[in-house]
């Protein structure tokens, strides 16, 4: 079962090497080159159903939170060929959660210095469009901006039935990402609270640029 698991984990990852062959991006208000002049250090916030056209599209020095599920561990490989980092972490039960603590730490000492991070935000089990609190933190103790960005395929393939509703895109597609303006923790507010604020940015951003994907407003997201 383990070879198995590993024959797969390979496979995506060659999967993904053609991907990021044949696909095209195209980058809108990206902030990058202002922030690098700035000295600036920053971090991705992604949905989950957006980490495959992120990652095909990674800046160099790139680390990446993996959660330390089987699923995760499939993807592995792929983000070592994407020349990602990748850090084991996750926050599903107790036992797990001292190994994201232990992940955050890596990741503020990534991304102190200058090195970007992505974070699939509403991972590694939903619910769909709910932002962790981890991305706050990270920002926060790193002292970085957080970037969210929305990675739309003009051609691709949705899992529907999985909870993130997975977006693949179809070799030859265009990959359009969507940046939000950075946005800056305040000394005034608590992480929760800035939380939130990632959470409201990054879900109109998909509401504007993917509005059959996105997650429709309720009351309780007002």
């Amino acid at each position: 079962m383990r070879l198995k698991r590993r024959l797969l984990g390979w496979l995506v990852a060659a999967a993904m090497m053609a991907l990021r062959a044949t696909c095209r991006v195209r980058l809108h208000n990206d902030p990058r080159p202002a922030l690098r002049a700035a000295g600036q250090s920053y971090v991705y916030s992604v949905l989950h159903a957006h980490q495959v056209c992120a990652a095909i599209r990674r800046e160099p020095n790139t680390a990446a939170m993996v959660s330390r599920s089987a699923d995760g561990e499939l993807l592995i490989p792929a983000f070592c060929a994407l020349g990602i980092r990748p850090i084991r972490g996750s926050s599903q039960n107790r036992q797990a959660q001292r190994g994201g603590e232990a992940a955050l730490d890596e990741l503020v000492e990534h991304v102190a210095p200058g090195a970007p991070a992505l974070l699939a935000v509403d991972g590694p089990r939903g619910p769909r469009n709910r932002v962790r609190k981890g991305i706050a933190v990270l920002s926060r103790r790193s002292g970085a901006v957080v970037l969210n960005v929305v990675a739309i395929p003009n051609r691709r393939w949705v899992l529907s039935k999985s909870w993130d509703r997975l977006q693949i895109p179809q070799p030859f597609s265009r990959i359009d990402a969507y940046f939000a303006e950075p946005l800056v923790p305040s000394n005034e507010e608590s992480a929760e609270v800035f939380r939130k604020r990632i959470e409201r940015s990054l879900n109109e951003m998909e509401r504007l640029h993917d509005p059959l994907q996105a997650k429709q407003p309720t009351e309780q997201d007002s």
